[in-house]
């Protein structure tokens, strides 16, 4: 067994899956021997005050212990032990809190696999798991494909050997993202942690080829194929996989370990939210506020043709009137999407972030889309590639961003602080309380 040569039997009628159902448990065969192992399990865990990993022998219908450890255990199974074994007094308040790293928290927010779906199924591919949970949709190749796939009620999986800001529209619309390259800080990582999407990168099993994959151990998928992902595991398997959803107001163990936490906190809990609906979903997990509210987002994603459209109108301006002009029809864009967020947050502060990534990601690098804008710029091809080589810079992490975009350009801060203040001034009025605090980088 040890050697993974031979398949176990179950101990008990409970731990049978679809490869030893037909096998007889321990406890039919020995009832004497599973009587006393599952004596000495809970003598083990009483005397480690936490679930073990046991090993063990029969020979000759005596038990042998041969050792023991503390079990691994899923998002859903820490919370379940945490509790049950504080309200056993096995474990004090803190232990129990202690015992529940931030990671399977997040696990409990998520979609998952079935288990028993996942247990039958074999991975056809395997990559860094960067966005936990579990999705299954349609292999799709383009972000414009998988936009509108998607407009069309279906559900997608975004595949590419690598993703960018051009491709945020598609990584929004997919329930999932799936690269051959990158790691765990790469942007689709990055990106699809911030949104809790489902996300596996660095797949290198797979090569993608136009628009099908080819994987290492011979199965293709081509466009349209329905996959499906462990973003926890980082695995990919083949057609649909059932997935099940999370319910936290059903789930009385997370609601008793929150109680718990609640005893101890020191610390109040602000959520990242760029929507009204985000915002919602932080004051239902008991957020406090929003400690970042990043305004670069309202031009990503669904809505954002004409905001994004009037930004890079703003960039590609040439005077100060120009800018200025631009400025002012998205104006009102910015205001509606500040406001409509405090307002659901009804006095709970709101930390909102000017402006921050570098010019140059907000330009399209498409052959055809930039043919695009130039045409609705009314500027020549050879003028709008001579302004983005302008804003390409060698290091934007260190570059022409945040607080020093806004000492080039004050009409940049001067027409996002407006909007935070008339927003909030005109929601004030409304009696709904709004309370805004602005962060310079």
């Amino acid at each position: 067994m040890v050697a993974g040569i031979r398949t176990p039997s179950p101990i008990n009628d409970y731990s049978k899956n679809d490869h030893s159902r037909d096998h007889i448990t321990l406890q039919k065969l020995s009832p004497k021997v599973y009587k006393e192992l599952d004596a000495i399990q809970k003598r083990l865990e009483k005397h480690y005050h936490d679930m073990q990993d046991i090993e063990f022998t029969v020979e000759q219908g005596k038990l042998f212990m041969l050792q023991c450890r503390v079990g691994k255990r899923n998002g859903t199974a820490a919370v379940k032990m945490a509790t049950d074994m504080y309200k056993e007094k096995l474990i004090d308040a803190t232990t129990a809190i202690q015992r529940v790293n931030p990671n399977q928290l997040v696990e409990l927010l998520l979609p998952m696999l079935d288990p028993k779906a996942e247990a039958a199924s074999k991975p056809i591919a395997k990559g860094l798991p960067a966005g936990p949970g579990g999705a299954m949709g349609r292999a799709i190749f383009t972000s414009e494909d998988a936009a509108a796939w998607a407009a069309k009620g279906e559900k997608v999986i975004l595949v590419r050997e690598e993703t960018s800001p051009e491709d945020v529209d598609g990584m929004h619309k997919a329930e999932a993202i799936l690269t051959s390259k990158g790691g765990m800080t790469s942007h689709a990582a990055l990106v699809a942690r911030g949104w809790g999407k489902c996300c596996i990168v660095g797949c290198s099993d797979i090569e993608i080829s136009g628009k099908k994959v080819v994987c290492k151990d011979g199965h293709v998928i081509n466009e349209g194929d329905w996959i499906t992902l462990n973003g926890t595991k980082g695995l990919v398997y083949e057609g649909q996989l059932e997935l099940s959803d999370p319910d936290l107001a059903k789930n009385k163990a997370y609601t008793e370990l929150m109680k718990l936490v609640d005893k101890f906190k020191t610390v109040g809990v602000r959520a990242n939210a760029d929507t009204p609906k985000d915002a919602a979903q932080a004051i239902a997990f008991g957020a406090e506020g929003i400690g970042l509210f990043r305004t670069e987002h309202m031009f990503y994603g669904e809505g954002s043709d004409r905001p994004l459209f009037l930004l890079r109108k703003m960039i590609m301006s040439s005077t100060e009137e120009e800018r200025r002009n631009a400025l002012d029809e998205l104006f009102e864009f910015v205001k509606k999407d500040m406001k409509a967020t405090m307002a659901v947050m009804k006095g709970k502060p709101v930390t909102i972030r000017l402006l921050d990534p570098p010019l140059h990601e907000f330009v399209p690098h498409d052959a055809h889309k930039l043919e695009e804008l130039g045409k609705a710029l009314k500027v020549s091809q050879e003028v709008l590639k001579k302004r983005i080589d302008g804003l390409h810079e060698n290091n934007p992490m260190l570059g022409h961003r945040g607080v020093r975009l806004g000492v080039t350009y004050p009409e940049i801060t001067e027409m996002q602080m407006r909007a935070i203040l008339e927003a909030a001034g005109e929601l004030n009025k409304l009696k709904i309380k709004a309370l805004p605090k602005s962060w310079f980088l």
